[in-house]
């Protein structure tokens, strides 16, 4: 994001320590089987580790991890909760190229302004190895808005976000749509790609 949404910023700002220290602790459900399909040892790159609980399973599991968000506070929540080494990066400044062999961004991407999103996942494409596998969630929908905490999503359609994959370059090996409930108490849909760069 060139520049993080205000709103969004604030909100996991302030709210840092409840989505660190509360919450589900365990990590993601879909992460085991993402990390299954990488060599051990394999580097990865965490885009939006939150309170850190993701990055931590990845290197209990034996990987490499570079784990980032975009909000300092979540960074250094996850620093002195699991002394992960997070750093701050924001979408817009991912700039490595066929570094990593796995970029994790669960429930991460779905902030991303729509119109920026083509831009971000060309970041991603560029910085994953060739052959290197890309997990992200989104919140399905019918255009960009606000949740009712505040906070921007771009609410993608089922067939625009993999359209968007698809011109990025990437290979799209599955993509599931489940039922979700959001944290602002909404039921959504929620689609989970995993794709591998081509």
């Amino acid at each position: 994001m060139g520049q993080i949404d205000p709103a969004t910023l604030e909100f996991y700002t302030t709210r840092a320590p409840h989505y660190t220290f509360s919450g589900a602790q365990s990590h993601s459900r879909d992460l085991d089987a993402f990390l299954d399909r990488l060599e051990r040892g394999a580097l990865v790159l965490e885009l939006g580790c939150g309170g850190g609980r993701d990055s931590n399973r990845i290197r209990e599991r034996g990987f490499a991890i570079d784990a980032t968000d975009g909000v300092p506070a979540m960074a250094k929540l996850a620093n002195d909760r699991f002394d992960l080494g997070a750093r701050v990066l924001r979408f817009d400044e991912l700039a490595e190229r066929a570094r990593y062999d796995a970029i994790w961004a669960h429930a991460t991407l779905l902030h991303c302004p729509r119109a920026e999103l083509p831009d971000a996942l060309a970041r991603v494409h560029r910085a994953l190895k060739p052959g290197g596998l890309h997990y992200a969630s989104y919140k399905l929908g019918d255009g960009e808005g606000r949740d009712l905490l505040g906070r921007l999503h771009n609410f993608p359609s089922e067939d625009w976000i993999l359209s968007c994959y698809i011109k990025a370059g990437f290979a799209l090996l599955e993509h599931p749509v489940r039922p979700g409930m959001a944290s602002d108490g909404t039921q959504r849909d929620w689609i989970h790609i995993t794709a591998k760069k081509a």
